[in-house]
């Protein structure tokens, strides 16, 4: 007779239970900004609605800022570290493929043993971490689940090319999953497009800057080469602004739309729209697309925080309720998209 595993104890439904953000504190203008491209405070805005981004210091790591917003979400939430049955941190600028960002953050706050890992799924990151932790509690494989966006963009970016660098800011955003007695998570909408793989990308590989190094080591020059080598080559981030901006608009409110139908309601039902903060026009259209009522709340967090990645919906989610306080409870549409090209979304319960 064949013997019978055990299995888990499943659960019906999970919730967002806490939110917790960190914001650097080096603001940069557009005026900034347009010390290194040619361009104005008034063309910024009118394109992308950006008045200021915040920048993390070179003292300030991604993992100071997760630890921050990971600490804030816990309080937020009432329940230790210790609690906790994964660490699921979303990033694209953690400067080590490996170990984990998470891994390291699960030691910082004190959660290990936890599982953790790290997710590259650039801007729809933080809802495939959501998708996942509310997999986890709902499977029973874990009773709550620390989910965190965090990224270091400035690290990644030349200030003097015009795509996307003026775009970007850092920080982080956190939220812990846990159990619940009522539908707190829709069913996830989730996917990529690979066709347009290269609509934002790195200008470099670390293959092309351990090989120019390599060969550098070997020079007479030695020393000094190797360093114009390292800055020449150092990856930065670039974009097709038309592609990327076309399918965010067209593509995504379809996705939008389907996660409001995934989750039996309709934009009506909602108090809260919380997309990826790219660009304001993108938020804009996608508004219209949606039809949502005057009495949706939307987060505009990108006119002072910029583009911050996986980090963007968390960082906004955390605004918009200590600015609205009674949005807690209510229906929240959250979507993010970017890179790869990947997007991802669901409705959530507001904590």
């Amino acid at each position: 007779m064949t013997a019978v595993m055990n299995q888990t104890t499943a659960r019906e439904f999970s919730r967002i239970h806490g939110v917790g953000s960190f914001r650097p504190d080096v603001i940069v203008t557009n005026e900034d900004v347009c010390q290194w491209i040619d361009s104005s405070d008034e063309w910024i805005q009118q394109r992308t609605g950006i008045v200021t981004r915040a920048r993390a210091g070179a003292d300030t790591s991604l993992l100071d800022m997760a630890e921050g917003a990971a600490r804030e979400a816990l309080k937020s939430a009432g329940i230790e570290a210790s609690q906790l049955g994964a660490v699921i941190v979303s990033t694209v600028t953690f400067p080590h493929a490996t170990p984990s960002a998470a891994a390291a953050l699960a030691d910082r706050i004190g959660a290990t043993p936890a599982p953790a890992f790290d997710i590259s799924a650039a801007c729809a990151g933080y809802c495939y971490g959501v998708a996942q932790g509310d997999a986890l509690v709902r499977s029973g494989m874990a009773e709550y689940v620390l989910v965190i966006g965090a990224e270091k963009l400035s690290d990644y970016i030349d200030n003097h090319e015009r795509t996307i660098s003026f775009l970007l800011g850092d920080g982080a955003g956190a939220v812990v999953i846990g159990p619940s007695d009522i539908p707190g998570i829709s069913p996830s909408v989730w996917g990529s497009d690979g066709s347009k793989w290269g609509a934002i990308s790195m200008t470099h590989s670390q293959l092309d800057l351990r090989d120019a190094v390599l060969q550098a080591e070997s020079s007479p020059e030695g020393a000094s080469l190797m360093a114009a080598t390292e800055a020449q080559l150092w990856p930065t981030l670039r974009q097709d602004g038309q592609t990327v901006f076309r399918w965010a608009v067209w593509e995504m409110a379809k996705m939008a739309k389907l996660a409001l139908e995934k989750a039996g309601i309709t934009s009506e039902d909602l108090v809260a729209f919380i997309p990826h903060q790219a660009n304001m026009r993108i938020i804009d259209e996608m508004v219209k697309q949606l039809k949502l009522p005057e009495t949706v709340v939307v987060a505009r967090d990108i006119a002072n925080a910029g583009n911050t990645s996986a980090a963007s919906i968390p960082m906004a989610m955390d605004r918009m309720l200590k600015d609205n306080p009674e949005l807690s409870g209510g229906l929240a549409l959250q979507i993010g998209f970017g890179a790869g090209l990947v997007f991802g979304a669901q409705v959530v319960v507001l904590p």
